[in-house]
């Protein structure tokens, strides 16, 4: 084993990387530096523990990290880039989960270990960390179910959902004042797992209330909660660098969450309960389900010629581009307009695809310059100014109804206002609604028309026809 003093540094050490990762990592530049950064972190601090931490039962460790090891490295080389935001979500779970085994554990064997303040102390800290990671564990597995498909996309709102909420926090208080009353005395076990079960009902009615417009957000919320349960963990466990790594995820999470809410016109307090997502009648649903008109079609080759003879291109991706793996394409396209002098550029919406900062990674992926690459907010009152807006595979990050239907299950988001510009060109493979179920009166504007069709394959189309 290596001393402590050599652990101490070599923690440190690992905080500083971790931090500078986060710093690389807020720049789409300096991102695959930030992400080594963070991997040189990880390992300093895997070494560090394995070598001056953990004296016995290394043959149990080292094949749980090769079991574990091998299963990442072969789901990291499966997934497709589509999949992504369900893996984040799955991930999280996972950090839930050892949480809670974690806490079991450390309650186990608290008895022999302290005494009197020490105890108590030492119990709250278990509760709250076995609290919040059940609540990750149910609420991540649900935010999976739902961006894989296997749940629905629309919200669930349950009667009096908000007074369920509240009678699921009292609970837990309380419950939590028996564990403790309970444990000074050798139990606690029954309050515990009845907390338990309480807290994964919540995390599961948390995000089943969340309807599909506003998953990215989810997907930034649970991991800020993964964060908070890891900070959990480590006073548990006593352990400053798994604190001091759970709270940089945690408020980084947080801050993220906070800024997507601010850009979305959500509450951010309402996100934290799951009271989002959810205020369309189930009557207004279905009525936005139905089309409103005929849809203008149009061709690769006449989309081409619209974009050739245009001065102002702009380009908004969505996770349709994912799915037909269209960014290499759109990239090709890109340069091909630029050469002939027009100006293009892309306009990402905070919650385009199904996770924050997927379309960023996509055409990052594709080498699309980042200096035409823009936030929603530098470019929407620029729309009036755009000969061809050019939409791919998104729908709700355009859709109007957000602005003008009250009753819509994604009103007072704010969107793309692509409708404003002189055309606007919608790849499609189908009239189907968005991820939040309901249907786009964009696609049947005047100024709006539609090319149907796997946006890669008809993309490539009009590359040609250029």
């Amino acid at each position: 084993m290596i001393s402590t003093g050599i652990v101490t540094v070599a923690y440190i050490a690992a905080m500083v990387l971790f931090i500078l990762a986060l710093s690389g990592l807020s720049n789409q530049e300096t991102a695959r530096k930030g992400n080594w950064y963070g991997i040189s972190g990880m390992v300093i601090a895997l070494l560090a523990t394995v070598l001056g931490v953990v004296s016995h039962n290394y043959i149990e460790l080292f094949v749980a990290l090769l079991i574990g090891g091998s299963i990442g490295m072969l789901v990291a080389r499966r997934v497709q880039m589509t999949e992504i935001p369900e893996l984040i979500a799955i991930l999280h779970s996972l950090i839930g989960l050892a949480a809670i085994m974690v806490g079991y554990a450390n309650f186990a064997d608290a008895s022999s270990s302290f005494t009197g303040i020490d105890l108590t102390i030492h119990d709250i800290e278990t509760y709250v960390g076995v609290l919040i990671g059940a609540v990750t564990f149910s609420g991540s597995v649900t935010a999976y179910g739902k961006l894989s498909g296997r749940i629905g996309s629309k919200p669930l709102t349950l009667p009096g959902r908000h007074i369920f909420n509240l009678a699921l926090l009292v609970a837990v208080v309380w419950f939590g004042q028996q564990f403790v009353a309970e444990s000074a005395v050798g139990g606690g076990l029954l309050p515990l797992i009845i907390m338990i079960a309480i807290a994964l009902v919540f995390g599961i009615h948390m995000v089943m209330a969340i309807g599909g417009a506003d998953m990215p957000v989810v997907i930034s919320m649970l991991n800020s909660y993964s964060g908070w349960a890891a900070a959990a963990t480590g006073f548990m466990l006593n352990n400053d660098l798994l604190i001091v790594i759970g709270a940089l995820v945690g408020s980084s999470g947080a801050i993220l969450s906070y800024i997507m809410c601010k850009a979305m016109n959500r509450n951010f307090l309402s996100v934290i309960a799951g009271g989002f997502g959810a205020g369309a009648s189930t009557k207004a649903s279905s009525a936005g389900e139905q089309e409103q008109g005929e849809v203008i079609t149009t061709t690769a080759i006449e989309t081409a010629d619209l974009l050739n003879n245009a001065k102002q291109v702009m380009i908004i991706p969505g996770y349709g581009m994912a799915v037909a793996k269209a960014q290499q394409v759109v990239s090709e396209l890109t340069g091909k307009l630029r050469d002939k002098g027009i100006n293009v550029r892309f306009a990402i919406h905070p919650v385009a695809g199904r996770m924050p900062g997927q379309m960023n990674v996509l055409l990052a992926e594709a080498k699309v310059p980042y200096d035409i690459v823009f936030e929603m907010d530098e470019v929407n009152d620029d729309f009036d100014n755009v000969d061809v807006s050019l939409i791919i595979g998104a729908n709700d990050i355009v859709n109007p109804s957000a602005l003008d239907e009250p009753n819509s299950p994604i009103a007072g988001m704010p969107v793309l206002e692509c409708w404003n510009g002189k055309t606007s060109i919608v790849l499609k493979r189908s009239m189907a609604t968005g991820y939040a179920g309901v249907q786009n009166p964009l696609f049947f504007k005047d100024n709006t028309q539609m090319l149907f069709g796997d946006a890669k394959d008809t993309l490539s189309a009009v590359v040609a026809a250029l």
